[in-house]
């Protein structure tokens, strides 16, 4: 009896502890951004990572499953074959039903696993009929971005530092230049290296994909939802790895349009780097 009863209350308090976790969860979920305490992934914003959801959903019932059965099981073992209620162990060997379950039932689940695992890779892969092109460049510290098919703009993105921090805007993720995308539209983005390897990454898009130094990587997005997407480089790439965010404005097509023929302007000349990044460069 004390062992049913302890294993209830445990049960209750884990179920009691999960649907608090989920609650928060969903509650500090932000779009485009991290929140404090937040508990789970950001809010979905683009295809795949709906997707990417989706999958990390289905994972988080197998595995809690596999790990309920695995628990329960051992207690009954504990409860049933301990010393008190099994003085004499009995000698069992070479049960063929149970060789064949435990080989063919992790089978079955790494098969559901792999499916819509390989759908998953083949659907974020590459874009299909991609309307516009982004061509992204890691440097140490920063990112630069091409818009070849919006009249070849070209412009580079410094995270700004504390010291010029606006009210609003988000410390360590705010950068001086934003991409600036089309809500609805399938982007295709080419992504390389100028110097090491790093690694671009939009939590809330499902983008991450790394800048290889005479490589160029291929993914895709389609922005499903207006608003600020915030990332950073997740690839330790130096002394300032943590000071090159990401920043991906999602407009309408029309507010897109007009902040082309703006950029073409803004970015007829290049300017000096920040003073941040430019005594960080001498190190």
């Amino acid at each position: 009896m004390r062992w049913t009863k302890h294993f209830a209350l445990a049960a209750v308090v884990g179920i009691v502890t999960l649907g608090v976790l989920a609650i928060a969860g969903v509650a500090a979920a932000a779009i485009g951004a991290p929140e404090p305490w937040q508990l789970g992934m950001q809010t979905p914003a683009s295809p795949v990572k709906e997707w990417i959801h989706s999958f990390h959903n289905l994972l988080l019932v197998i595995i809690t499953l596999v790990t309920i059965f695995v628990l329960g099981l051992l207690i009954y073992t504990m409860i049933r074959f301990r010393k008190s209620a099994n003085p004499t162990p009995s000698r069992t060997s070479h049960n063929t039903l149970l060789e064949v379950l435990w080989t063919a039932i992790p089978i079955i689940i790494l098969v559901i696993i792999a499916i819509p695992s390989f759908k998953l890779l083949y659907f974020a892969d590459r874009a299909q009929n991609a309307e516009m092109t982004l061509k992204v460049a890691g440097h140490q510290w920063y990112w630069s971005y091409e818009y070849r098919d919006q009249g070849d703009i070209k412009f580079d993105s410094y995270m700004i530092a504390d010291s010029d921090i606006k009210p609003g805007q988000k410390r360590l993720l705010e950068v001086d230049n934003r991409v600036v995308l089309p809500v609805g539209t399938t982007v295709r983005i080419l992504v390389a290296g100028a110097d090491v390897i790093h690694s671009w990454m939009v939590p809330a898009l499902g983008l991450q994909v790394y800048a290889m130094p005479g490589r160029t990587n291929e993914m895709w997005v389609r922005v499903d939802k207006p608003g600020v997407y915030y990332g950073q480089c997740n690839q330790i790439c130096g002394i300032n790895h943590a000071y090159m965010p990401i920043a991906i404005e999602a407009v309408s097509k029309e507010d897109f349009n007009r902040w082309v023929e703006e950029a073409k302007k803004k970015f007829a000349s290049t300017g000096d780097k920040p003073a941040v990044i430019a005594a960080a460069e001498t190190r």
